[in-house]
């Protein structure tokens, strides 16, 4: 029986729903089962930490089939020991990708007068805000194989190989009771010839727990230096029949990435949406990525470039410090002096995530990886005349993220002659949010490419889609005929914080 090959990279993290869960997925790496079984995985988690010549890569895996002894192989450019290897608790990947994810949230119009109360006291606060801010800113064998390396960490019987050519790699595998997809060896090749190693974890199932015919494994972290920033998916394709969803998160100090030998794009943010949308957010963001990769044929579309400790809004909390230190903080090159660093803006991670949806044909090289400059969008206050600016612009800082709103007008009294639309926040009489949906597990959602025009309040420039109304910046009196939806009476996740202006508007 073939071994059916799935995606590892999704680096870092998975958009799939569990439908269609036995479906060839991108990897950087590919599954070997022992003795020949058939094989599957139906999610992968990766996260990339960088800096300096220092990456991290840690990387989650479900697996789905026999309970027989299986095998993860990834090239690795240099030979790893016990020291390099670790596992981790599952949880701090379905953070990583929940905090990263496109999200949707609800905002109701703000009372007119209270609004124009407000922005009188904000103009005669500008000058002692604008003092505070500067002053926070300041405190800121046989078959030619070698094992290079042999030891277990975890349910994880790990050995580090080197090879002298791609016949005797392969030869080597199936010797030792792997049955090797089709096609493997050609692809081996450049790895060897690129002097690369490679890391197999086989795992023992004895030490395992299943769940449903799933294989409940540990995440795996491994680390080495080299002066290549890059993630090798090919090895990953061999069997790849259909499009595949890769996604990649990179945490790095100070600094955004995106790719160096792919084109770059950025999705389309800050799209108000009809009431309706709310239940079919996930099949509207598909129909706006497709949509956008139709665009931009074979780029590399990035979705979230935030500082990692802060968010706003948040779908989860923010990372915390334990969150980095087990991504890879504990293995990066140590501050000079790691107490002024806390406070240097220059050591604070920054969290991209990049998407790419490709087949064979499209994946014709490894990911390279360059540092980009910061970008900003999404925001509430990325405003351009009467609506929100929908596309990413170069800043000082990054502030990037693919967020969409649902709003609902005000439709109470106005009791002042100069009332001031436009100001959005929580629902009216202090009721608590419903929250801020993010947009997980969307590679098999249903693709239906007329949801962007279906679903879209606000005009989308760059598809050429005419709104249903237009809300977007300024509210408008007549157009508030539809009574606001009542408040939830409970939060179903985080609140959403209300929009207010950040320090950094009252000074720059």
């Amino acid at each position: 029986m073939t071994m059916t090959l799935r995606r590892l990279v999704k680096a870092a993290l998975v958009v799939g729903l569990s439908l269609g869960a036995w479906e060839a997925r991108a990897f950087c790496g590919f599954y070997v089962a022992g003795g020949g079984a058939e094989l599957f995985n139906n999610a992968t988690q990766v996260a990339l930490m960088r800096d300096g010549t220092r990456t991290v890569l840690s990387m989650q895996n479900n697996y789905q089939g026999p309970p027989e002894d299986f095998a993860l192989v990834i090239p690795v450019p240099v030979v790893l020991q016990k020291e390099n290897v670790k596992t981790l608790p599952r949880d701090v990947f379905d953070r990583l990708d929940k905090l990263a994810a496109p999200r949707l949230v609800e905002y109701w119009e703000q009372d007119p007068c209270a609004a124009r109360e407000r922005e009188r006291r904000s103009r005669e606060d500008a000058v002692e805000r604008k003092s505070m801010a500067k002053g926070a800113m300041a405190a800121p064998g046989s078959f030619g194989v070698t094992i290079e390396a042999q030891f277990v960490v975890g349910e994880y019987e790990i050995v580090i190989l080197s090879a002298k050519d791609a016949l005797g790699l392969d030869a080597w595998l199936k010797a030792n009771r792997y049955k090797i997809p089709d096609g493997a060896e050609p692809l081996f090749r450049p790895y060897i010839q690129q002097g690369m190693k490679f890391f197999v974890a086989k795992v023992d199932v004895k030490k395992v727990t299943f769940k449903d015919g799933m294989a409940m494994l540990s995440p795996l972290r491994f680390h080495y230096d080299t002066e290549k920033f890059e993630l090798p998916i090919r090895l990953g394709l061999i069997n790849a029949k259909d499009k595949q969803d890769l996604i990649i998160h990179v945490l790095a100090r100070n600094q955004r990435y995106e790719v160096a030998n792919y084109p770059n794009a950025t999705i389309p943010t800050n799209i108000d949406l009809v009431p309706s949308a709310k239940g079919e957010f996930p099949y509207f963001y598909v129909s706006l990525f497709d949509q956008t990769l139709k665009k931009n044929p074979r780029a590399v579309i990035t979705e979230y470039a935030w500082q990692a400790t802060s968010c706003d809004p948040c779908p989860t909390a923010p990372l915390q410090e334990a969150d980095m230190t087990l991504l890879g903080k504990d293995v990066l090159p140590r501050p000079k002096d790691a107490n002024k660093a806390q406070w240097d803006p220059s050591y604070q991670f920054v969290l991209t995530r990049l998407h790419a949806r490709y087949d064979k044909e499209g994946a014709s090289e490894d990911l390279v990886f360059r540092a980009a400059k910061p970008i900003e969008g999404g925001r509430e206050h990325d405003r351009e005349g009467e609506g929100l600016r929908q596309t990413a612009v170069e800043t000082s800082f990054n502030n990037f993220q693919a967020r969409y709103a649902i709003r609902y007008p005000w439709t109470g009294e106005v009791k002042c002659s100069d009332p001031l639309w436009g100001q959005w926040g929580g629902p009216p009489g202090g009721a608590e949010p419903g929250g801020t949906q993010a947009a997980q597990n969307t590679a098999f959602a249903k693709r239906d490419p007329t949801l962007v025009a279906k679903l879209a309040e606000a005009d989308v420039p760059a598809f050429d889609v005419k709104g249903k109304k237009r809300l977007s910046g300024v509210a408008l009196r007549d157009e508030a005929k539809t009574e606001a939806p009542k408040a939830p009476e409970a939060p179903a996740t985080a609140p959403v914080p209300t929009p207010s202006k950040r320090w950094w508007e009252f000074w720059k």
